[in-house]
């Protein structure tokens, strides 16, 4: 079988999941059918005529991979869904070509030439909305109380959490095509000074991907840059920085991968330094992801990532206390404030596994869920040296209990962070990143 022949064989079973799920949904929630809104293209700005490109309802897509605005599936228990395609009339723009052809045979598909039509052809019966448009719910005559009834939507984004073999194949493949953009910057770090947006662009080309198809904005931080932990706002000149961080996926039919490398270059102690800090971060993060076990609780995953962090800056110096007495400061957390990972899947930052919040020192955590087969998330711990976080600590009572010599001579490198997606299985874990690219 090709990769498009698997996809087919698996889409129908996947399919055959989701309509068993949500007529258990419906039932448990009294309601007779559900539309299913693919979204409405929005206005970037008020006073001008541009609109940003559509991103579907996450669960429209989880359906099918449609990116086109007002388009309604409707799913009725035990019939074949229905699909309402807008038949577009403007000659200014198009919608994306959808290169999946396993898709229309699953579907009862008609045009629609006025949108607020939909209602004349809807089914009987207590019908709910799922999507963003409430307007347009309203003009097909569904009351306010149709629109995302919460237990429903619950229940719709818990059948997100464990993934179908039709959706692993897409997040594999969506891995597959950001690893020739990682390998890519990677090379062209190595072996010259760029800027920032040129690797960016670099990133585009290598994975054959627009901007507005990539999962989230690429990050791509050159040296202290490294240090923002969501740093889009690309520097324009070429520089001869120490240190690239790159947190950047791909999508395949929806399904999103999300990567980070770290790379260091030049000599020197301070450089030398940094290069044993990015080799520690990528060994516990190895060590995290075969720690991984069903039934465990993700927060105590990210718990361990602190205690490994904490050996480390020990091991290399920046700390110079005791592992109790760091861990007892929480002194890892200034080099280390997000959350160990997230859920992944049709969202980078998707559903279903953060339904209890964190404790209160792990406020940034993402993923607070029971560990499971068939669950996706990430494993990204990282090391930063950001001003807003230890200078408190320079200032503070526990300043004696850092290197600050050391903390200065690395600054200038930014931080490392180490990204893979996993799969959970019965026993184990696959690692759908390390499969395709190498450190």
């Amino acid at each position: 079988m090709d990769r498009t022949d698997d996809f087919s064989a698996l889409y129908g079973d996947h399919l055959a999941r989701l309509a068993a799920g949500y007529g258990a949904a419906l039932a448990a929630t009294g309601w007779d059918a559900v539309v299913v809104h693919s979204g409405t293209a929005l206005k970037r700005s008020q006073f001008d005529d541009q609109f940003w490109p559509l991103r579907p309802v996450p669960h429209f897509q989880h359906w099918l991979p449609l990116a086109e605005p007002d388009c309604a599936l409707v799913v009725v228990p035990g019939r074949r869904p229905v699909l309402h395609r807008l038949i577009a009339a403007s000659y200014w723009e198009a919608p994306p070509p959808l290169d999946a052809p396993h898709v229309w045979p699953h579907f009862d598909a008609h045009g629609l030439h006025d949108a607020s039509r939909l209602g004349d052809v809807l089914p009987p019966g207590r019908l709910a909305f799922i999507g963003e448009d409430r307007a347009r719910a309203a003009s097909w005559q569904l009351p306010e109380a149709a629109i995302n009834p919460p237990e429903l939507l619950r229940q719709l984004d818990a059948l997100r959490v464990h993934k179908t073999p039709y959706e692993i194949a897409c997040l594999a493949e969506a891995n597959r095509r950001a690893a020739p953009g990682h390998a890519a910057l990677r090379d062209a770090f190595l072996s010259g000074d760029a800027s920032e947006l040129e690797l960016h662009l670099a990133y585009l080309r290598a994975t054959g991907q627009d901007d507005p198809e990539t999962p989230y904005k690429n990050i791509v931080a050159l040296g202290h840059n490294a240090a923002t932990l969501h740093h889009i706002a690309y520097g324009r000149g070429a520089t001869a920085a120490g240190s690239l961080l790159v947190d950047a996926g791909a999508t395949h039919l929806g399904y999103a991968s999300d990567i980070t490398r770290t790379w260091v270059r030049g000599t020197g102690a301070a450089a030398d330094a940094f290069r044993q800090l990015v080799a520690g971060v990528e060994a516990l993060q190895l060590e995290l992801c075969t720690s991984v076990q069903v039934g465990m609780a993700y927060e105590a995953l990210h718990d361990h990532s602190h205690e490994l962090l904490t050996t480390l800056l020990r091991a290399l110096g920046l700390v110079r206390c005791s592992q109790d007495e760091a861990l007892r400061h929480g002194l890892s957390r200034a080099f280390l404030p997000h959350g160990l990972g997230h859920s992944l899947g049709l969202q980078c930052h998707d559903v279903g596994c953060a339904l209890v919040p964190p404790r209160k020192d792990n406020p940034w955590l993402r993923n607070t869920a029971q560990i499971a087969a068939q669950q996706v998330f990430t494993i990204e711990p990282g090391a930063y040296f950001i001003p807003a976080l230890l200078e408190p600590l320079r200032q503070g009572p526990q300043a004696a209990l850092l290197d600050w010599a050391l903390v200065d001579a690395l600054r200038p490198f930014g931080g490392v962070r180490i990204e893979d997606d996993l799969q959970v299985l019965p026993a184990g874990v696959r690692n759908l990143t390390r499969e395709v690219l190498a450190p």
